[in-house]
This record gives structure tokens, C-alpha cells and sequence, in this order.
């Protein structure tokens, strides 16, 4: 564990962090949404070749034809190159961002939970700067290979398959792309993990971030769901920058982990509070009146007893006259 004045100095030095890359953050997260938007909106204007225009060679009975339905988009590719390349030049400044970002993230989630995977680093380094390297070499390779196309002979399928996947720099490009990304997934997943274990992110900045991990490479939903990686950078700009609506979590104040409480012990604080308060209503609260039963009992005892005042017992002066009139009644008789 470490010591106080160790924690003081650790807690220092990650609020001088987060004030230096709380700009980058939120800059990273505007860059990776306008790249994605120049090469969206300049791969949209390219010619597509629909089922029936790719069949119609081999419907006509043209094995290999000289001319691919496919040549127009390697040569609307090529020529719109320049596009293409500035957009992945700015999609790598912001994953630049991003990797600058996980690694704080993951160097405070580590001094408060010292368990944390300790692999998700070297992912993150390596992963995350080969990503943005790969993603602008790939735009290059292929602007290579497709101008080459554009100003050679042959213009057949095999030609437009090695331009645009079969080529050797493609296909290395395309490798180095798809293990970077495993590699910066892999980090990405295991620190937010760990960074909500130990409670640096709200829950759902936290879940945000593993969903982005994925969205970063997979083309799921095209420039759409591009939006949610960038998104998420600009909410962690505005958590290091100290803007947070809510306020920072505890545990970048405290220096040690402050988990967030699981949904079983939030039932069972809410349940804790709701039976105190009870309590205390009910110590408050004025006595409650007499049950049925008992206003029935009441009630009998209130009737018998006016009975008994209807019927008075006779004093003795009342028998005395009672008995001279008996008396009298004999004697007229006789």
C-alpha cells in the first residue's frame, strides 16, 4: 500500500497530467470525427458495381474481360487520392490522441489497483501508434497501386483485384491494420475495465469506451457510428479538464480506488433507507384509535349498562308503600 505522502505526490502529478492532455482529448475526439467525415464523403461519389453489372460479363460469356465493371472505381479511387489520404492523416492524429489518453488512464488505474493487467500497456503503445501509422500507409499503398492501374494497359479483373486487395503492400498494410487493432482493443477493453473497477470513469463513460474499442476499426455502421469513439474522447477531455457536470469521481481525489457501488448494494442502501425511514414515521406518528373489535366490545358495554339505569332497584320507602296498599286490598275484601 502506499503511504500518504506517497498519494499526495501521485494525485499532484496526475492533475498536472490531466491539464495538459484534457486539450488533446477533446481535440482528438473533433479529429477522428473529420477525418471520418472526409473519407466517408470522399468514398461516396464512387462508382459501385451492383450483382447484375458484375454478372453480365459471364452472362454474355466473357470469362475475363478486358474491361472490368470494376476499373471506373479503381480509377475514381486513384484520382481522388489526395482525399483520401488527408482524411486518414487526420484520423491518425486523433488515435494518436486516444493512445496518449489510455495510457494516463491506465497508469492511474494501476497505482490505485495495482493488479491490473499488466500487458494492456505494451497493447495500448503499440497497438495504438501502429494503428495510426497503418491507417495513413494504407491510403498510401493504395493510391500507389491504383494509379498504377489508371495509367497501365491492363484493365481486367485480375488488374483491379491487385490493385485494390491482392497487391503485397495492401495485403501487409491490411495485416498490420487488423493486428494493431486487436492489440489496441485488447488495452482499451482491459483499462476501462479496470479504471471502472477502481472508479476513475462513470459507468457509462466506461462501457462507452469498451463499445468504442470495437467501432474504432469495424466498419459497423459507416461514418454514423463513428460519431460514438469520437464522442467518448471529448467526454474524457471534459472529465480531465475538470468540467465534469457531477464533479470529478472520488477516486481521483483520494488517490486509492473508490469503487462504484454494484446494483445489489445500491438494493440494499435504498431498502436500508427506506426501513429507517419507517422507523422513524412510526415513532413520530400519533397512536392509532381503538381496532374494530374493540369499539364493538365498547359499544355492548355502553348498551348494558344504560339497561341497568332504565330498571332502578326500589328503596325501601317504595316497599313500604307497596305493602300498606296490599294490606289495604285484604281488608275491603273481608
Amino acid at each position: 500500500m502506499p503511504s500518504a505522502g506517497e498519494i499526495r505526490a501521485q494525485v499532484a502529478r496526475e492533475l498536472e497530467r490531466r491539464q495538459r492532455l484534457a486539450v488533446p482529448a477533446l481535440a482528438g475526439g473533433v479529429l477522428y470525427l473529420l477525418g471520418t467525415i472526409i473519407l466517408a464523403s470522399t468514398s461516396k461519389g464512387a462508382p459501385t458495381v451492383g450483382l447484375l453489372q458484375g454478372l453480365k460479363p459471364a452472362v454474355s460469356g466473357v470469362a475475363n474481360p478486358a474491361v472490368s465493371p470494376r476499373a471506373a472505381e479503381v480509377k475514381y479511387i486513384s484520382h481522388h487520392a489526395f482525399g483520401l489520404i488527408a482524411g486518414s492523416i487526420v484520423t491518425a492524429i486523433g488515435l494518436a490522441a486516444l493512445t496518449l489518453v489510455l495510457l494516463f488512464l491506465l497508469d492511474a488505474t494501476r497505482f490505485r489497483r495495482p493488479e491490473t493487467w499488466a500487458a494492456a500497456r505494451p497493447l495500448l503503445l503499440l497497438g495504438g501508434t501502429l494503428l495510426a501509422v497503418v491507417t495513413i500507409l494504407h491510403q498510401v499503398v493504395t493510391a500507389v497501386e491504383t494509379h498504377k492501374f489508371a495509367v497501365g494497359q491492363l484493365h481486367d479483373t485480375h488488374a483491379v483485384e491487385q490493385a485494390l486487395t491482392k497487391a503485397t503492400p495492401i495485403v501487409i498494410a491490411g495485416t498490420l491494420g487488423l493486428v494493431s487493432w486487436l492489440a489496441l482493443a485488447a488495452g482499451m477493453i482491459a483499462t476501462m475495465l479496470n479504471a471502472l473497477r477502481v472508479g476513475l470513469l462513470p459507468r457509462w463513460v466506461g462501457f462507452l469506451g469498451m463499445f468504442s474499442a470495437i467501432l474504432i476499426f469495424l466498419p459497423l455502421g459507416g461514418a454514423l457510428l463513428e460519431v460514438i469513439p469520437a464522442f467518448w474522447m471529448v467526454a474524457v477531455g471534459i472529465l480531465l479538464a475538470g468540467k465534469w457536470s457531477s464533479g470529478d469521481p472520488p477516486a481521483w481525489a483520494a488517490g486509492e480506488a473508490r469503487p462504484w457501488p454494484t446494483a445489489a448494494e445500491r438494493r440494499g442502501a435504498a431498502q436500508r433507507g427506506r426501513d429507517g425511514s419507517g422507523k422513524e414515521a412510526a415513532a413520530d406518528a400519533v397512536p392509532a384509535g381503538p381496532t374494530k373489535a374493540e369499539r364493538r366490545a365498547a359499544e355492548a358495554e355502553a348498551r348494558a349498562g344504560s339497561r341497568d339505569e332504565a330498571v332502578p332497584e326500589p328503596t325501601p320507602a317504595t316497599g313500604s308503600a307497596t305493602a300498606r296498599r296490599r294490606r289495604r286490598k285484604r281488608g275491603g275484601r273481608a
